[in-house]
C-alpha cells in the first residue's frame, strides 16, 4: 500500500535516489526544500513518488520494477493525489522518472490517460566555462539588487509589488528564513517595481537550481540574462554550482543558459495527463 512518509523519515529514501538525477529530488529528501514523499513501505521503502513542494510535478524514484507499487499507482493518484491537487488548483499530473528506466513504466501504467510528454534539459556551470564578458547592456532605469531580508520585508514600502517576490520565494521555501539560510538571489527593479527575479529554487549540497522569471511587460530586454549574471557570479565566487533545468522547447531559457556558458549535462523526459 502506498503511504505518505513523515518528514523525519525522508532520509530512508536517500539510498534510493539516482545521484545523477534531478536536484529537486535530493533537495526534498534532504529536507532542504518542502515536499511530500509517498512510498511502498514506510519501514523499508524501495519505490516512491516525490511531490514537489512548489506543486511543479512529481518524481518517481527507486525500483521501477516494483509490480505492487506500479499496480497501485492509478488508484493512489485518483483517490489521494487528485483531491489534494484540486485544493491547490492543480489540474494536471506532471511526472518524471529519477532515472530513465522509469520512462517505459510511466508510459505503460498511464497509457489509458491520454499521456503526453516533453523533453527537459539540465545544465550546470563550472568556473572555467563562465562567459563573464558577454554581460548584456540594459536600458537605463533598471537596477540589479541582491535579495535580502530588508528588501523582502519592505518596511518602508519602497517596492510597490513586493508580493511578487514574496510569493516566488514561498513557492519553493517553507519560510524566508529557510531561503536566506540556504539560498541566494537577485532581482531587477524598475520604477520601484520588481520586474525580474533570479534565485535558488532548490538547493542540495553546493548546487543551486535557478528559478528565473521576468514580468511579461518587461520581457525581451535581456533582463533575465543580466540578473542571471549577478546570480552566477555570486555562486562562482562562493564555490557554488549553478544548475539550470528547463524545457527543451523553452528556447529563450536555453539561449540564456548557453550564453552564460552553461553546459548541458543530462536530459530527461517529462510526462503529463489531465486530472479533470
Amino acid at each position: 500500500m502506498i503511504s505518505e512518509l513523515d518528514k523525519t523519515e525522508f532520509s530512508k529514501c536517500e539510498k534510493l535516489l539516482n545521484e545523477k538525477g534531478q536536484l529537486e529530488a535530493i533537495a526534498i529528501v534532504e529536507n532542504i526544500n518542502p515536499g511530500r514523499i509517498f512510498v511502498d513501505d514506510t519501514i523499508n521503502p524501495t519505490s516512491g513518488l516525490i511531490w514537489l513542494g512548489n506543486n511543479d510535478g512529481f518524481i518517481f524514484f527507486g525500483n521501477e520494477q516494483n509490480k505492487e507499487f506500479n499496480r497501485e499507482l492509478n488508484h493512489f493518484i485518483n483517490n489521494l493525489i487528485k483531491p489534494e491537487a484540486k485544493k491547490v488548483q492543480l489540474n494536471w499530473f506532471e511526472g518524471v522518472g529519477n532515472h530513465e528506466k522509469w520512462n517505459k513504466i510511466i508510459e505503460r501504467v498511464f497509457e489509458h490517460r491520454k499521456l503526453e510528454s516533453w523533453n527537459q534539459r539540465v545544465y550546470t556551470l563550472q568556473k572555467g566555462d563562465y562567459k563573464g564578458n558577454y554581460e548584456p547592456v540594459i536600458e537605463q532605469g533598471y537596477k540589479v539588487i541582491k535579495i535580502c531580508n530588508t528588501l523582502l520585508e519592505n518596511n518602508n514600502n519602497s517596492i510597490k509589488n513586493i508580493e511578487f517576490l514574496q510569493s516566488k520565494i514561498l513557492e519553493f521555501w517553507s519560510s524566508p528564513e529557510s531561503f536566506f539560510s540556504n539560498g541566494i538571489g537577485y532581482c531587477m527593479v524598475y520604477k520601484n517595481e520588481i520586474v525580474c527575479v533570479c534565485f535558488s529554487g532548490f538547493v542540495a549540497g553546493n548546487v543551486h537550481c535557478i528559478d528565473i522569471e521576468t514580468l511579461k511587460s518587461h520581457q525581451g530586454k535581456k533582463l533575465a540574462q543580466r540578473v542571471a549574471h549577478s546570480f552566477v557570479k555570486d555562486c562562482l565566487e562562493n564555490n557554488l554550482v549553478p544548475y539550470w533545468d528547463c524545457m527543451e522547447m523553452n528556447k529563450p531559457s536555453v539561449v540564456v543558459a548557453e550564453n552564460l556558458g552553461f553546459r548541458n549535462v543530462f536530459n530527461y523526459v517529462g510526462y503529463y495527463f489531465s486530472l479533470e
